[in-house]
């Protein structure tokens, strides 16, 4: 699907990675995985696509990527602060250059009144630098959660120097 935005931000990023010779982790709680998926969907993805991370439960943030419970316990797993250090914690667990990580609440349910059903944060990091969103989206599950790899892979693209 040519005319798909995500297709054509996932082969902007191939393209900008393979031609930097650097590598991309992923750090997923909400979309379970489907980043990851979608970014191995591309013929071959194993030239800059490095490992994926699924931590959706709290105990899993802090045991697989490193999440500091104190940050769970203040700020919650969909907050700012939980995003980075999702996206922190993959690159220091893995061998890539970039990290993108994704947490929120994609319902139906589960949001409060502070964080209502579509609030999801995305952070993209380096060992350099950190760049985070929150989104706002509505939907059904499945839309919240596609939207949420799309707007990653935006927020990635943007972030890569030289990125077509």
């Amino acid at each position: 699907m040519k005319d798909d935005p995500i297709t054509a931000d996932l082969e902007a990023v191939a393209a900008a990675l393979l031609a930097r010779g650097e590598m991309l982790v992923t750090a997923e709680s909400c979309t379970g995985g489907w980043l990851a998926k979608t970014c191995t969907d591309l013929p071959g993805s194993s030239r800059w696509f490095e490992r994926g991370f699924v931590t959706y439960s709290n105990d899993a943030k802090i045991e697989c990527l490193g999440v500091q419970p104190a940050t769970l316990e203040r700020h919650g797993a969909v907050s700012e602060d939980c995003v980075r250090e999702m996206a922190a914690g993959a690159l220091r667990r893995s061998r890539a250059h970039w990290a993108l990580a994704i947490t929120g609440i994609a319902g139906p349910d589960g949001g409060t009144e502070d964080k209502p059903v579509g609030t999801v944060w995305l952070c993209c990091a380096t060992s350099k630098s950190t760049a985070t969103k929150r989104l706002n989206l509505s939907g059904s599950r499945e839309a919240i959660r596609r939207q949420s790899v799309q707007d990653a892979l935006e927020l990635l693209r943007g972030q890569l120097p030289d990125s077509p």
